[in-house]
């Protein structure tokens, strides 16, 4: 038993049951903070870890919002969970190559990831949170991060709640389950805030709903697999669905423009990865039928193609970034 698990049972004997969203949390802390998950060798692979097109896409993106809201030259590069800072490498590659020298933001909290990233960017800024970030336009990327923030769960008024059962982990109840996610709310309020003030545009990718009837969608996963999220707490990735409804809501409120919800295969194949798949494999033919096998992977409906959701924030000084109208 891990000392986490030691800990949350000490905590439910003493207080009673604890509610998901301290239970992920606390899960959620240690797990990041103790492994690089990613790879092969880790629990999941995310989209920049399979096709540099991924951060690409990211980056041409960004760079034409910027382009188009004036080339602001006080702008900044940000990203929420850069994991091995994959995905802000291919973007900024793109991003640089349109004019733009501003510095580099990085939310992260895992010291293990930040000792990452900072080996491709040695002059990179790190904070703890989304509302440390300095007073600048932002140029910012978030990939598979509000996945990870806490939810609560309830069933009819009652709180479902984590307690222990016959020495295990279990809920309180089960039934028809309604979701939601204050820490997730919070985080987009926070972030669109910063936006409204200080200009910029933030691209949101990750794996949801549009609020219509989810459900229950608190997950786990581990080696690749699914696991039961209340098993070995700090070891797997707990995560639950974005409920992208909620999350427009909560940004929209405090000023910030939303773009419409799109899938992110869609919104890929407007930005044009079909033509930047093709111009890798004429570079590089001995890769033709690795880099088209990752742009199925990334686009078709039956892989991430659909799963996964793509919206944008912005300032309403600047413009819509391209991808999200046909």
């Amino acid at each position: 038993m891990t000392s986490l698990a030691e800990r949350l049972r000490a905590r439910i004997a003493a207080e009673g049951p604890i509610g998901i969203d301290d239970y992920m949390a606390e899960a959620n802390n240690h797990y990041y903070s103790t492994r690089d998950p990613l790879g092969v060798a880790g629990d999941f692979t995310t989209a920049p870890e399979i096709s540099q097109m991924f951060g690409e896409m990211v980056g041409a993106a960004l760079a034409d919002c910027w382009l188009r809201a004036g080339a602001p030259d006080d702008a900044i590069f940000a990203e929420l969970g850069p994991g091995r800072g994959t995905l802000a490498a291919d973007a900024l590659r793109v991003i640089r190559g349109a004019g733009f020298v501003g510095e580099v933001h990085l939310v992260e909290t895992s010291p293990l990831l930040r000792a990452a990233q900072a080996r491709l960017f040695p002059g990179a800024t790190w904070h703890d949170r989304i509302d440390m970030l300095p007073a600048r336009p932002l140029l910012l990327v978030a990939n598979e991060f509000f996945d990870a923030l806490s939810v609560c769960q309830w069933i009819g008024p009652e709180e479902r709640r984590v307690t222990i059962v016959d020495d295990d982990f279990s809920f309180t109840a089960d039934g028809p389950i309604r979701e939601d996610s204050p820490a997730r709310d919070a985080a987009a309020a926070d972030l669109a805030r910063h936006l409204a003030r200080d200009g910029g545009v933030a691209l949101i990718v990750d794996y949801g709903h549009d609020g219509a009837g989810a459900g229950d969608t608190l997950q786990a996963v581990r080696a690749h697999d699914y696991a039961n999220p209340l098993a070995d707490p700090g070891e797997q990735d707990i995560t639950a669905h974005v409920d992208f409804a909620a999350f427009a809501r909560a940004a929209g409120s405090v000023g910030a423009s939303v773009s419409p919800l799109v899938s992110q295969g869609s919104w890929l194949e407007r930005l044009g990865i079909a033509a930047r798949a093709m111009a890798l494999a004429a570079t590089t033919p001995h890769r033709t039928a690795e880099i088209a096998a990752a742009r199925r992977r990334l686009c078709d409906a039956a892989e991430m193609g659909e799963l996964f959701k793509v919206i944008a924030l912005r300032s309403p000084a600047w413009p819509e970034p391209a991808g999200f109208r046909a």
